[in-house]
C-alpha cells in the first residue's frame, strides 16, 4: 500500500485518540460541576500514588508496609467513589479514557513494534475498499437476524422446515464466533439455492469477528479470482498493492469466499482456489465457504483434491427453502 494511504489511515488513529483525550475532559468537567466529591476522591487517590513514590524513596526499607497501606486507602477511597457513581447512575468507567481498540489503545502498533489487528483490517479494508461492506453488515449481523422471515412449513423431502433448519444451522454458526481462536480452526462450507441465507448468516460471522478484533476478508469468488490475476499477472499497476491483497488472502484471521462456483472456471482458476484453500487449512486458519452447488459438484468442476479437503476439514451445511427475497412480497 502506497505511503499517503498509510499516512491517512495512521491520522485516522491520532483523530480517534484525540476524541478521547476530548471526551474524558468534558466528562471531567461534567462530573466537577455535578458531583464536586467524586473528583476530589478522584484528585484523593491520585495524591496517594504520588505520595507513595515520595515515601518509597525516603524510606525503602519500609517499602512493602507503605505499599500495603497505599493500596488499602486506595481501595477505600475507590470504594466509596463508586458508590457515589451508583448512587448517581453514572457509568464506573465515565473517568477512563476509552479507546476503540483496548489492544493497542487507539495506536495502531503493539509495545513490541507489530501491527494491530485492528491496524492490520484497517489496512485491508483499505486494499480491498471495503467500505461498503460495512454498511452491509449494519443491517445483517447476528443481532437483525430475524427467523420469522423464514417458513415453518414442513418440506417433506427433508423432514423439518426452514424455520427449524435454520435453528441448526444458526447455533453452530454462532458457536463458531464465540469459539473463533480458543480452539483449533474450524471450517464452514454453506450450500444451496440462491437467497436461502447463505450471505447473511457469512455476514453475520463476519460482524461478529470484526467487533471482536479479528482480521477478517470476505471477497466473492469473482473477486478473488481478480485479486490472483492482478498478483499473478501484473494488471495492477500499484504491483505492491497487488501483492499485499494477495498475501493478505492467506494472512488474514478468517477468509470468507462467497459464492465459489460463479466465478470463470479454468486451469488457472482450479489451481489457484485449491492452493489458497490447502495453505489456509494447512496453516490451521479458518475458512468459510458460500456455494450454490454442493460440496460434490464443487468436485466436479475444480478437483477431487478441494472436494477432499472440504470433506475432510469443513462442516457442512445445506440451505433449504424459498428465495427470501421473494417471500417478502408474498
Amino acid at each position: 500500500m502506497n505511503e499517503g494511504k498509510i499516512k491517512k489511515i495512521l491520522k485516522k488513529y491520532e483523530d480517534r485518540r484525540d476524541e478521547s483525550e476530548i471526551r474524558l475532559i468534558e466528562h471531567k468537567k461534567e462530573i466537577n460541576a455535578k458531583f464536586p466529591e467524586i473528583m476530589n476522591l478522584n484528585d484523593d487517590i491520585s495524591k496517594i500514588g504520588l505520595r507513595l513514590a515520595k515515601i518509597v524513596l525516603e524510606k525503602p526499607e519500609d517499602r512493602d508496609a507503605i505499599v500495603f497501606k497505599c493500596r488499602e486507602d486506595i481501595e477505600k477511597l475507590t470504594a466509596k467513589r463508586e458508590d457515589l457513581f451508583l448512587e448517581n447512575n453514572i457509568p464506573l468507567d465515565y473517568l477512563e479514557l476509552k479507546h476503540r481498540c483496548p489492544i493497542c489503545k487507539d495506536k495502531a502498533f503493539l509495545p513490541n513494534g507489530e501491527k494491530c489487528t485492528c491496524f492490520k483490517q484497517e489496512l485491508i479494508n483499505e486494499a480491498y475498499n471495503m467500505s461498503n461492506l460495512g454498511n452491509v453488515l449494519d443491517r445483517e449481523n447476528f443481532f437483525t437476524f430475524n427467523l420469522n422471515l423464514f417458513s415453518n412449513e414442513k418440506i417433506e423431502s427433508k423432514g423439518v422446515s426452514p424455520r427449524e433448519h435454520m435453528i441448526s444451522i444458526y447455533q453452530p454458526a454462532s458457536n463458531f464466533v464465540e469459539n473463533f481462536g480458543k480452539e483449533q480452526s474450524k471450517n464452514l462450507f454453506f450450500y444451496g439455492s440462491t437467497g436461502l441465507g447463505k450471505t447473511f448468516m457469512c455476514n453475520c460471522i463476519a460482524k461478529d469477528l470484526l467487533d471482536k478484533g479479528f482480521v477478517v476478508i470476505y471477497q466473492t469468488a469473482f473477486m478473488i479470482l481478480q485479486i490472483l490475476e492482478d498478483y499473478k499477472f501484473g494488471k495492477n499497476p500499484d504491483q505492491a498493492l497487488s501483492d499485499e491483497n494477495y498475501r493478505n488472502l492467506f494472512d488474514c484471521d478468517l477468509l470468507i469466499i462467497d459464492d465459489l462456483g460463479t466465478e470463470m472456471n479454468n486451469s488457472f482458476t482450479n489451481s489457484e482456489i485449491f492452493n489458497i484453500v490447502n495453505t489456509r487449512l494447512s496453516a490451521d486458519k479458518s475458512c468459510v465457504v458460500s456455494s450454490n452447488l454442493n460440496p460434490f459438484q464443487i468436485g466436479e468442476i475444480y478437483s477431487q483434491r478441494v472436494l477432499s479437503r472440504i470433506l475432510d476439514k469443513f462442516e457442512i451445511y445445506e440451505f433449504i427453502g424459498n428465495d427470501l427475497r421473494w417471500e417478502r412480497f408474498k
